[in-house]
């Protein structure tokens, strides 16, 4: 007689024996008819809560306190001054966006990339519809700057302008983040006078893909040196439209008078693409 059978005869004594002898034994207790016994008895228990007469139920836990459930309500709920800026940003969408959502619009709607540099700025223009070119390298900044932008996105009939904010390998803002802000924020005044919005895109990495980009092309390694912030600006632009404009933060200026005139200047431009607008009436002298 086999040792398994030897220690079935001696009945349940024999069972925690058996499972040191042998772990892979008959003797183990069933695993799936377990949880099913488990199920069972957690029914049984919920019928007999729920039919027992209420004297023979513990008391439920306290309720916490509704001032804080309040308090944590209203935080979670937009400011008026956020829905506010939302409604602004519904109605100035970035022109990759707007091209996206409506692939016939053609007519304008051009883009001018900014990558600012400590003593460089270099200058892009383009549409989703096409690569953007190189444009130029401005070597001025503060107020210069500010007027020189200006003045080459109203020449290259660009309605918006989308500026490169550095950001860490981790995804977090650095020094140099915040005095690009600092720039635009005060940029976006003079720019919104004139009808120009102006957006912030993530920049990293745009230099080494310029310079990989540049060398794929053929461009000579002197032309290189001196067009490289160029460049940039340009794989600023081809990121934007690669992400339709989802990633682009629209810049507002404090005044209402001025986000209105950005936002007749978008209505117009979309009576322009509609054919009820002429040249004239879309780029003022």
């Amino acid at each position: 007689m086999n040792r398994t059978t030897n220690l079935f005869s001696l009945g349940r004594e024999a069972l925690p024996l058996a499972r040191l002898i042998n772990p892979i034994s008959p003797f183990y207790p069933n695993q799936k008819l377990l949880r099913e016994r488990e199920r069972e008895r957690e029914r049984e228990m919920d019928l007999l809560i729920r039919t027992a007469p209420p004297s023979l139920l513990p008391l439920p836990l306290p309720l916490k306190p509704l001032r804080i459930l309040c308090r944590s309500h209203s935080s979670s709920s937009p400011s008026p001054s956020s829905q506010e800026n939302n409604k602004w940003k519904a109605e100035l969408m970035p022109n990759a966006r707007r091209r996206k959502k409506d692939p016939l619009w053609m007519d304008g709607g051009l883009s001018l990339g900014v990558d600012l540099g400590m003593s460089r700025t270099g200058l892009a223009i383009g549409t989703s519809i096409a690569v953007p070119r190189p444009l130029t390298v401005l070597e001025t900044r503060g107020l210069e700057l500010e007027i020189r932008l200006v003045e080459l996105a109203e020449k290259e009939h660009a309605d918006e302008l989308i500026v490169g904010l550095p950001i860490s390998l981790d995804g977090s803002e650095t020094a140099q983040s915040s005095k690009v802000r600092a720039f635009v924020r005060n940029f976006a005044v003079r720019a919104a006078d004139k009808g120009l919005r102006v957006y912030l895109q993530d920049e990293h990495g745009t230099s080494k893909d310029a310079s990989k980009y540049m060398i794929d092309i053929g461009v000579r390694k002197s032309v290189r040196r001196v067009q490289s912030d160029a460049y940039s600006a340009v794989m600023l632009l081809e990121r934007y439209f690669e992400v339709s404009g989802h990633e682009a933060e629209l810049v507002l200026p404090k005044k209402v008078e001025l986000r209105q005139k950005l936002v007749a200047r978008t209505k117009q431009e979309e009576m322009w693409n509609d054919g009820y607008g002429s040249e004239e009436d879309f780029f003022p002298l």
